[in-house]
């Protein structure tokens, strides 16, 4: 009896190999379609950043630069205070941050966990400010930071977004979630309506929190209109808002300037997300209820 080559021995111990269905073919397909859509900006982001003025008008453009040049990012290292304007992105976008998961987390506890009267009526009034556009208070608020003497200081930037009202939404719709037993249980032994939220609820609201948090960073650290209106001073303004000082005469812009200042703002995001995916996607897969 003749044995077997090692090959076909291996072959039919792995069995036949599974064919790939035509409905998973066509997801992977759309998948890499939605990957380069997404990667295509930011490649065209990178490139222009590194690409002489010429270049950046040429018509029809290119992608890739012929000629590579880092004019465009000494630019903004020589012409702007960008070490202060890094400074100041940071503290808006962190001290926003920092308030809003307090004050959002203390408001959806207290609409989540805690009976009182009136409490329906607060969280309608709470959502229907979701609908206001932010444009239609940006007056009233300035008018408030004006009076208090605030305008070109980092608490007129912080103050005014300590809370939001779809984090407290969000915090409270995770907060409804969480098993009541244990709050009881709590409330029995003695513990304050505090005790229970710091070492009750909290512990097992991270990845909620967490979430909350990076949205938060994100839509401050990139936003523009609020610190082109709060700050008149450019020692005051952020990353985004100093970008617009660049803009030529007549409104010209030199699109391969704020293409290198887009890149350069968009890489401390990438460096906070590559340090907080691992405890944010290990918090996810831990979430339990924790004493």
């Amino acid at each position: 009896m003749t044995a077997l080559a090692p090959t076909r021995v291996g072959a039919l111990a792995r069995g036949p190999r599974p064919r790939l269905k035509p409905t998973t073919a066509f997801a992977f397909i759309g998948l890499l379609a939605a990957v380069a859509l997404v990667l295509l900006p930011i490649a065209s982001i990178v490139f222009t950043a590194f690409k002489p003025t010429g270049e950046v008008n040429a018509f029809p453009p290119t992608l890739l630069p012929e000629q590579w040049t880092f004019a465009n990012v000494e630019r903004i290292t020589t012409e702007l205070p960008f070490a202060r304007l890094i400074l100041n992105s940071v503290i808006f976008a962190g001290g926003v941050t920092a308030f809003a998961l307090v004050f959002d987390s203390l408001a959806a506890y207290a609409l989540a966990r805690i009976d009182f009267r009136g409490r329906t009526v607060l969280l309608i009034v709470i959502i229907a400010s979701l609908m206001i556009p932010f444009q239609a208070t940006l007056i009233p608020v300035y008018q408030v930071v004006a009076d208090l003497g605030w305008v070109n200081t980092y608490a007129g930037l912080i103050a005014p977004r300590a809370a939001d009202a779809f984090g407290i939404f969000f915090l409270r719709q995770f907060f409804l979630a969480l098993p009541r037993d244990i709050d009881n249980a709590a409330r029995i032994d003695g513990a304050s309506e505090f005790r229970i939220f710091r070492s009750i609820v909290i512990p097992n609201a991270i990845p909620a929190l967490m979430t909350l948090g990076i949205f938060t960073f994100v839509n401050n650290w990139n936003d523009l209109l609020w610190p082109l209106v709060f700050t008149t001073q450019r020692e005051m303004g952020t990353l985004t808002s100093g970008l617009t000082l660049l803009t030529g005469p007549g409104g010209i812009i030199p699109y391969g300037v704020m293409m290198a200042g887009s890149l350069i703002a968009i890489l401390p995001l990438l460096v906070a997300f590559l340090i907080v995916q691992r405890t944010f996607i290990e918090s996810i897969a831990t979430t339990g209820v924790k004493g």
